[in-house]
């Protein structure tokens, strides 16, 4: 099988990279370009461990083929801190204990930020559905939610 040539943009970053037809863009984010934050917990979509931005839009990167990425713009957990700081929401993760064995976490924390762009000031209601696709086996999800939903009051007093 012939390699397939991608051209990106990851991060902000423009990015090529060679990967067979049959790999996955989490496959390619942790194999070909060092990206090891999206984590595979499952390989089918039903965990969210593995979940990035792609032109907007929070997909499973275990779902989506590495060739799929051509001329697109994926953003990673990598890219979610400005450089040494912390975006709020990792902050809060931090502060709050609202994380154990990080397995769901960077998938955690890039559907939250999808969630607070979207709207600054959801209900805890709101919160847990957007983060249904996510599944914890640790946590018990309180930390996790009142981590966004402070966050949230935070940011929005900061704007």
């Amino acid at each position: 099988m012939s390699r397939i040539h991608v051209t990106t943009t990851i991060n902000g970053d423009e990015t090529e990279y060679l990967c067979e037809p049959q790999d996955t863009l989490l496959d390619v984010l942790r194999d070909e370009l060092d990206l090891t934050g999206s984590k595979e917990g499952c390989a089918s979509g039903d965990c969210g461990a593995c979940s990035v931005m792609l032109d907007g839009r929070l997909v499973c990167s275990c779902l989506v083929l590495g060739a799929e990425a051509e001329g697109r713009a994926v953003e990673t957990i990598e890219g979610m801190a400005s450089g040494e700081e912390l975006h709020p929401l990792q902050q809060a993760f931090i502060d709050k204990a609202a994380l154990q064995c990080g397995i769901c976490t960077p998938g955690i924390l890039v559907a939250a930020k999808d969630l607070l762009e979207r709207n600054p000031d959801p209900t805890e209601e709101e919160v847990r559905y957007w983060l249904a696709g996510n599944l914890c086996r640790c946590t018990g999800y309180d930390k996790i939610i009142r981590a966004v939903l402070d966050t949230a009051a935070d940011m929005r007093g900061a704007a």
